[in-house]
């Protein structure tokens, strides 16, 4: 069996950035994964390790949400967390996981739209995204004044998120999209929790969102939360992408 961290050959990138959002582009993309290494978003375990440990247990049941080929569920399981679940809407790509890691029984791999999560209330102490949320966004044309259609699909995911944790439990969410992008959807009261956000990596920074199901957002995320109709004004000059990640959308949008 080829080891998981032997490094993935350079994806095969969509015509146009909204192809992301669609699970065709997934499973052709994904169609040799089963052979061939993980491909990580947003930097490999190594990168976030610090800030990912303090915030779980070894006996919390963790849910990976979007996972395609990554390891990350993987290097939980060495790093000491076995109850881990991965669900991605691609049933390939599932299908070339569970073949991947069959030699790990307490990883669980499933085909499911992270919008309409098929487990019932209150079943993890832990979920985990890293790039999903982005992936979901990336046909938006104006980052600045998200369509409601992606407001809507970002609030499906959280919705579920929210109502699969357990009160105290934790959401933690890995993105290149900056706070003043990504807070606004995070921070609002429906959703039951708290939210602190950092920053990892070297040269470009990704971000690094914790929520607490059970404790409060602040007044000021509050505001924040509340503008999310609002039109934005750009900032005066743009970031672009310099770190390891190649792939073309991801120095296109900062939502």
């Amino acid at each position: 069996m080829a080891s998981p961290r032997t490094p993935a050959s350079a994806p095969e990138l969509p015509e146009r950035n909204f192809q992301y959002c669609q699970v065709q582009y997934w499973d052709q993309r994904y169609k040799d994964a089963a052979g061939s290494g993980p491909y990580e978003w947003f930097g490999d375990f190594a990168f976030f390790r610090a800030l990912l440990e303090p915030e779980l247990c070894p006996e919390d049941r963790i849910l990976v949400l979007g996972c395609g080929n990554s390891a990350l569920s993987y290097e939980l399981f060495l790093g000491g967390f076995p109850n881990v679940t991965s669900v991605d809407y691609s049933p390939v790509v599932v299908a070339a996981m569970q073949v991947r890691y069959a030699h790990v029984p307490s990883l669980r791999w499933e085909t499911m739209d992270v919008r309409a999560l098929d487990f019932p209330s209150g079943s993890f102490d832990v979920v985990l995204e890293k790039g999903t949320l982005d992936a979901l966004l990336a046909g938006e044309r104006d980052p600045w004044n998200v369509s409601s259609e992606g407001i809507h699909t970002v609030d499906q995911v959280l919705s579920e998120v929210s109502r699969v944790l357990v009160p105290g439990g934790r959401f933690i969410s890995m993105t290149s999209a900056g706070p003043h992008f990504r807070i606004r959807h995070y921070a609002q009261s429906r959703y039951g929790w708290s939210l602190r956000h950092t920053t990892y990596g070297n040269g470009f920074h990704f971000h690094f969102y914790l929520m607490h199901k059970g404790r409060e957002l602040t007044v000021a995320q509050l505001a924040l939360g509340a503008q999310i109709l609002s039109p934005r004004s750009p900032p005066a000059s743009p970031c672009f992408l310099q770190d390891s990640d190649n792939e073309d959308f991801l120095s296109a949008i900062r939502l």
